[in-house]
């Protein structure tokens, strides 16, 4: 997918206890389909997550933190398309298919014609209410539209699910819904914001910040053992990819990388650069994909968002 930040507010008050605790270590392949990618444990942040996408469409607001637009993911209706969540309920620590379908409102069946976006025709971002869990998911779609993935979420808790896909001829849209998970939860705190972070052997830093309204560069360079990694490997068609997640509401930051591999001016790392609008001021947290030596690998930092103020 791709990525330019969208936001909004989302009032609902979740009811349901739901939550997987995803580590952000080896738990990753667990979940996914695909080839197994290296799990992933943040450091500076302790995030619990897997491989990150993005989508969503584009996001502008005002100076100041005001939107002029619905970002991505707090809506399970948009542009004549809704998610639909056949699997709104899994039980901790059973493994179990979480089936879904994109349904077209205008003849209420599944959609089937989708344009790919970073060689996918969907990415399915599940993330916990509380952000320490994060998986970036690409499962498997029938001839009659249904999607379907194996999930087997560890513990309880409240979880959102992120549709991230392009109707064939259409634009880009990122729905959301909720997946429960029930049973005792308590939720784990925010982290603190940080530069730095630390997952499987790998240091990323982070410069740059996000600005309310306004577009801003983050720079994540990546090293090993001290050395800068410069033979990182193309993922879904770009060298890096990052997901953002307001805090509190979780609206989905679509945010767009700079260059993509084999067009004569990205290098392979060891810095990703990516460009992204924050459309209000707040806590963000930031999920970063790189595959280096055969594994994906996930890097989480938390960043606040104001006005005039950046990191790194």
């Amino acid at each position: 997918m791709n990525t330019g930040l969208r936001i909004a507010a989302f009032a609902a008050v979740l009811a349901a206890t739901f939550g997987t605790a995803y580590g952000v270590g080896s738990g990753v392949g667990e979940i996914s389909p695909e080839p197994a990618s290296a799990a992933h444990q943040g450091h500076t942040d302790g995030a619990r997550d897997e491989g990150s996408e993005h989508g969503g469409g584009d996001e502008q607001g005002h100076d100041g933190g005001h939107e002029l637009s619905p970002p991505g993911g707090l809506q399970i209706s948009e542009g004549g398309y809704t998610l639909d969540l056949k699997t709104p309920r899994l039980q901790p620590g059973k493994r179990a298919e979480l089936r879904f379908a994109i349904v077209r409102e205008a003849t209420g069946r599944p959609l089937t014609a989708y344009d790919r976006e970073h060689d996918k025709e969907l990415h399915l971002i599940v993330a916990s209410r509380d952000l320490a869990t994060f998986r970036h998911l690409h499962p498997t779609r029938a001839a009659d539209g249904i999607w379907s993935t194996s999930v087997a979420p560890p513990e309880a808790g409240p979880y959102r699910v992120f549709a991230d896909f392009t109707p064939k001829g259409g634009e880009g849209l990122t729905l959301g819904t909720d997946l429960a998970v029930p049973g005792a939860y308590e939720p784990t705190k925010l982290p603190a914001s940080g530069t730095t972070a630390r997952v499987d052997g790998y240091q990323v830093e982070l410069a740059g910040g996000l600005t309310p309204g306004k577009s801003s560069e983050l720079t994540l360079t990546v090293t090993k053992d001290g050395k800068p990694v410069r033979d990182l490997q193309p993922y879904l068609g770009a060298y890096g990819h990052l997901v953002a997640l307001r805090s509190g509401d979780l609206a989905y930051l679509h945010v767009h990388p700079g260059g993509e591999p084999g067009d004569g001016r990205t290098e392979p790392g060891p810095e990703i650069s990516f460009m992204a609008t924050a459309p209000s001021p707040g806590a963000y947290r930031l999920f970063l994909d790189f595959k280096h030596e055969g594994q994906v690998h996930t890097a989480a930092f938390t960043v606040q968002a104001a006005r005039n103020t950046s990191i790194g």
